[in-house]
C-alpha cells in the first residue's frame, strides 16, 4: 500500500532506514547542500530549493509554480512500491505542504478536507506552507478546496521540529 513518509532533516537517516523508502524529496533553502543518501538511486532524489516563506523576502526564494510543478512531477513519477520520503529542515511546513500536495494529486478521488484532516491526525505540528498549497490548488484545478481545507485544520502545535509521520494515499487506512 503506497504512503508518504515525512520527517525533519535531523531525523532523515533513521527515517529513511526505517521506512524502506527508495524515493526522496528534499525541500531546503537555496545553497543548503543535501547529498543523495546511500540507498536512494540516482534519479530518485528530487531537490526543491526554496525558502519557507509566503511572500517575497530579500535573500530568499519565494515558492513559485516551478517548485510546485517539480513536487507534482516527482510524485507522479514515484513507482509507489515503497514509501516516498519527504523532508525539509523542520518537517513542519514545506514538507507537510509537499505531502498534502502529493496526496491530493495522487488520490484525486479523495476529498481535500479528508486529506487535510488525515494530515492533522498524523502530525499535530503540521503547518503546510500556505503559498505552496495555493499554487498547487490552482495547478490542480481544485477551485480553492485545498486552500480551504488547510485553513480549516489551522496552524499546527508549536514545535521546533516535527515528528516523523506517515500519510496514506488511501482513505481511512492507518499505517
Amino acid at each position: 500500500m503506497p504512503y508518504l513518509r515525512v520527517c525533519p532533516l535531523s531525523r532523515l537517516p533513521e527515517t529513511l532506514g526505517g521506512s524502506g523508502a527508495r524515493h526522496l524529496m528534499t525541500l531546503m533553502k537555496v545553497g543548503t547542500a543535501i547529498s543523495r543518501p546511500a540507498g536512494i538511486a540516482e534519479g530518485r532524489h528530487c531537490v526543491v530549493e526554496v525558502s519557507d516563506i509566503v511572500a517575497p523576502m530579500d535573500g530568499h526564494v519565494t515558492p513559485g509554480d516551478g517548485h510546485v510543478a517539480a513536487i507534482l512531477a516527482f510524485a507522479e513519477a514515484w513507482d509507489r512500491k515503497e514509501p516516498l520520503l519527504i523532508h525539509c529542515y523542520a518537517g513542519i511546513s514545506r514538507s507537510t505542504a509537499a505531502a498534502y500536495i502529493a496526496a491530493c494529486a495522487l488520490a484525486p478521488e479523495r476529498d481535500e478536507a479528508e486529506i487535510a484532516r488525515a494530515l492533522r491526525i498524523a502530525s499535530p505540528s503540521a503547518t503546510p506552507n500556505a503559498l505552496f498549497v495555493s499554487i498547487a490548488d490552482r495547478l490542480l484545478g481544485r477551485d480553492g478546496r485545498m486552500v480551504a481545507a488547510i485553513a480549516e485544520i489551522g496552524r499546527g502545535a508549536d514545535a521546533f521540529e516535527g515528528e516523523p509521520f506517515s500519510l496514506n494515499l488511501m482513505s481511512n487506512v492507518r499505517i
